[in-house]
């Protein structure tokens, strides 16, 4: 057991959200039971998870994409009234971490990305945020197109939209999870082979095949699973507490 506060502090040491511009707050959003004994992590805060954590009683819910993002409209209303309300009643603690999350050089999303796909990390690329978030470096053992594709299908559970832009092998890599696929220029700029993140927009074709570097779209959800359960791991092992990773399917 650790209390909620000893909890929040330590992510805070951990993660170092005051570095990082975002789109949210991070850290406690919903707040609950003043002891943290079981915590439930997921990709999304949907109403889904908070149903599944409610089931197995877990005090904290613990995920990437939470609540309150800049620019949506504040009223508490509608699905986002469910939501908080499910949470209040049930006394359930929310804390939510996003472009921290996507950025830890161990736990992180990019990080953990590395881990399963066998990817030497070599640095991060510069103008994808300050501090930098997306990675890049080199295949442990170099590939063919048809083979990273297999490889991310296999890891990753989905099938990867790939976008060609050349057809040597691919060595170096550059990759960002989530919706980031603005930064393919930075990756060219690198002369990295290939770029790697979760989603596509109609302009990245064009740009791949322009830029001539190998794009794989491999799902804004499946590139985030890793992050947030590889921290509810590690808070399991430092505090002793319940820890729970439920994925709710999302194909995107």
């Amino acid at each position: 057991m650790i209390t909620r506060t000893e909890c929040l502090s330590y992510l805070e040491t951990l993660l170092e959200p005051i570095r990082f511009h975002d789109y949210c707050p991070n850290g406690l959003q919903v707040a609950g039971a003043e002891e943290v004994n079981s915590v439930v992590t997921g990709v999304t805060a949907s109403q889904a998870l908070i149903d599944a954590a409610v089931d197995i009683s877990a005090d904290t819910i613990l995920v990437h994409h939470g609540y309150f993002w800049r620019g949506e409209d504040p009223r508490v209303i509608g699905l986002k009234q469910r939501r908080l309300k499910q949470l209040l009643l049930n006394d359930i603690n929310l804390i939510a971490y996003h472009l921290p999350l996507d950025a830890h050089p161990a736990l992180g999303n990019n990080a953990q990305l590395a881990q399963l796909l066998e990817i030497e990390v070599d640095g991060r690329i510069s103008g994808t945020g300050d501090p930098a978030i997306a990675m890049c470096g080199c295949l442990q053992e170099q590939k063919t197109v048809p083979a990273f594709t297999d490889q991310l299908r296999q890891v990753l559970g989905r099938e990867p939209m790939v976008i060609q832009g050349h057809n040597r092998p691919i060595t170096t890599i550059g990759w960002c999870s989530g919706a980031a696929q603005g930064y393919i220029e930075q990756a060219a700029e690198l002369g990295l082979d290939a770029y790697l993140s979760g989603e596509v927009s109609e302009q990245t074709a064009h740009l791949a095949r322009e830029l001539g570097i190998n794009y794989f779209a491999a799902g804004h959800h499946a590139t985030e699973r890793y992050g947030v359960a590889a921290l509810g791991e590690h808070l399991a092992q430092q505090f002793s507490v319940n820890h729970q990773f439920i994925d709710i399917d999302n194909p995107v």
